[in-house]
C-alpha cells in the first residue's frame, strides 16, 4: 500500500456492522427507557430513548476513527434544497397515509392497536405553546435527528459498497422498518407499522443518495413528522369508532404523494 493508501481514512463501518449498531442501539433504547419510565414524563422519555438508540453506533464510527462530518455527511444544505427537502417530506406523507389507508383495506389491525396510537396522541397534546414546541420535539424532532443519523447515516453508507446503492437502500429501510415492530402485548410482535416505514425508508434512503448529504434527509423526516402530529387531531376524534376504509382516497394519496415525492427526489439531486 502506497502512503496515501496507508493514511486515507475509512468513511463508513463495514457492512457487518451496520446491523450490529441497530441491535446495539435497540438494546440500548429499550434499555433507557426501562431506567428512565419511573423517573421523566412522557416527551422527554421520547427524547432520551431516541438518543440512546444513536450512541452505539456513533461509538462504532469513533472505534473506526471516522469523522463524523465525513462518515455521516453532515455538509451544509442551501435554500433551494431546504425547500425540496420539505417538499419531499410533505409528499412522502401524503404518499405514506395512502400506503396506510389501503392497507387498512386489506390488513385489519388487531384489536386495540389503533387504539393506543390513539391514546398516545391523546397525552402527547399540547395545553400551551411551549407544551407544543416539546411535543414537536419529542415525537417529530428527536425521532427524525437520531433514526436518520442511524439509519441513513450509518447503516446506509456501511451497506453500499457490498449491496450497491439499490441495495443499500432497501437494506437501511429493511432495518428501518424492522425497529417499527409493536408490543401491544408481551412476546407477541405486531408487524403492522412496518410496511409504511420500508416505504419511507426507500424514500429516505434516495434522497440520501441522490444530494449526497444527511441533513435533507433529516428535514425531510422532521417534516413527517411534524405533519402527522399536528394533522392527527384534525382527522381523527379518539371519542368516535375506527372508521371505515376509504380505498379511492388511499389511492390517490398514494399516486399523487409519490408522483410529488419523485419529482422532489429528481429536483434534490445534486449535480
Amino acid at each position: 500500500m502506497d502512503e496515501a493508501g496507508s493514511v486515507r481514512c475509512r468513511q463508513a463501518l463495514p457492512a457487518p456492522l451496520g446491523p450490529v449498531a441497530v441491535v446495539l442501539g435497540l438494546v440500548a433504547m429499550y434499555a433507557c427507557a426501562g431506567v428512565a419510565a419511573p423517573l421523566v414524563g412522557l416527551r422527554p422519555l421520547l427524547i432520551v430513548s431516541e438518543a440512546a438508540l444513536v450512541v452505539p453506533g456513533l461509538i462504532l464510527l469513533a472505534g473506526f476513527g471516522i469523522p463524523f462530518r465525513d462518515g455521516l455527511a453532515l455538509g451544509r444544505v442551501d435554500r433551494r434544497r431546504v425547500i425540496l427537502s420539505i417538499a419531499a417530506g410533505a409528499s412522502l406523507w401524503a404518499a405514506s397515509l395512502g400506503l396506510l389507508e389501503l392497507q387498512y383495506v386489506v390488513w385489519q389491525p388487531p384489536p386495540g392497536y389503533l387504539e393506543a396510537f390513539r391514546r398516545l396522541h391523546e397525552a402527547l397534546r399540547p395545553a400551551d405553546p411551549f407544551d407544543a414546541l416539546f411535543s414537536v420535539a419529542a415525537i417529530a424532532l428527536a425521532p427524525a435527528l437520531c433514526e436518520e443519523l442511524l439509519f441513513r447515516g450509518i447503516v446506509l453508507p456501511s451497506f453500499l459498497r457490498a449491496l450497491g446503492p439499490a441495495g443499500a437502500v432497501a437494506g437501511s429501510a429493511a432495518l428501518f422498518g424492522l425497529i417499527h415492530l409493536d408490543f401491544t402485548q408481551p412476546g407477541v410482535p405486531v408487524l403492522y407499522r412496518v410496511p409504511f416505514a420500508f416505504a419511507v425508508g426507500v424514500g429516505f434512503g434516495a434522497l440520501r443518495l441522490l444530494t449526497g448529504a444527511l441533513p435533507p434527509v433529516i428535514l425531510a423526516h422532521a417534516t413527517l413528522n411534524t405533519i402527522t402530529l399536528l394533522a392527527t387531531p384534525l382527522v381523527d376524534d379518539p371519542s368516535q369508532p375506527m372508521p371505515d376504509p376509504k380505498p379511492l382516497v388511499g389511492v390517490a394519496l398514494l399516486l399523487a404523494g409519490s408522483a410529488l415525492t419523485g419529482l422532489s427526489l429528481r429536483k434534490s439531486q445534486r449535480r
